[in-house]
């Protein structure tokens, strides 16, 4: 996988991230839908508006390596116990379910993908999104992530994910803030600094400005950010 390289003109981004267990508002969402949100994609849909804004016909990329694992979890359980499934907790236990209500709030049938990849999600993530804006760059890409980490019954994962979201645009009708350029290679420069998730280090580059990587067994993902001139 090293040796790979690419760049993406983004529009915006927004972050939400918490280690509490608190979520964020989505008063855009119907009351009767946002009763049955779970925290993950409280979370998804609070960036993604926040990063779509006006823009109505929007591909979307959601990326998340455990999904809606927890109401997984909670399903499997009512099951050990004897207890009718919910159709509607069914319904919203897949990974693309966020991608989904996204869609239905939107009223947009545009094309959207789900990506899980491990603790590489969010890098494959933006590779997926790359690859959809230059094969039709007239059209934007929407990168929604959002994770957090598994219940505590799977035992302790290796890399595990910290408990938050992230989403970018990408607009051929927007001016980009800015080009973020992505890498895959052997080994990190010197001076870029390293952190313990891929969402840790794409916020450090994107908030802060500065080189950040990622290290995995098949190469260390790395992030720079070009703001353009104003």
């Amino acid at each position: 996988m090293s040796g790979l390289s690419w760049t993406l003109p983004v529009a915006r981004w927004s972050f939400w991230f918490s280690a509490q267990e608190c979520v964020p508002e989505v008063p855009f969402v119907d009351p009767m839908m946002r009763r049955r949100l779970s925290s993950l994609s409280r979370m998804a849909l609070k960036v993604a508006d926040d990063c779509a804004g006006t823009q109505k016909r929007t591909r979307v990329v959601f990326a998340s390596r455990h999904g809606e694992l927890r109401r997984t979890t909670d399903i499997l359980r009512d099951i050990e116990a004897g207890k009718p499934v919910s159709p509607n907790a069914f319904s919203l236990s897949v990974l693309n379910a966020m991608s989904g209500l996204f869609g239905i709030l939107r009223q947009d049938r545009s094309a959207a993908t789900a990506v899980s990849a491990g603790a590489q999600t969010l890098g494959y993530a933006l590779l997926e999104a790359h690859a959809q804006y230059a094969d039709e760059p007239g059209s934007p890409v929407l990168v929604v992530y959002a994770d957090e980490p598994a219940d505590a019954r799977y035992g302790a994962l290796e890399q595990e994910v910290e408990r938050g979201a992230f989403a970018l645009l990408l607009d051929p009708d927007e001016a980009p803030q800015g080009q973020l350029a992505c890498s895959v290679t052997r080994d990190a420069s010197a001076s870029t600094r390293e952190f313990a998730t891929q969402s840790e280090a794409l916020r450090h580059c994107l908030t802060e400005g500065e080189r950040a990587a990622w290290r995995s067994s098949g190469g260390t993902w790395q992030w720079s950010w070009h703001a353009c001139a104003a």
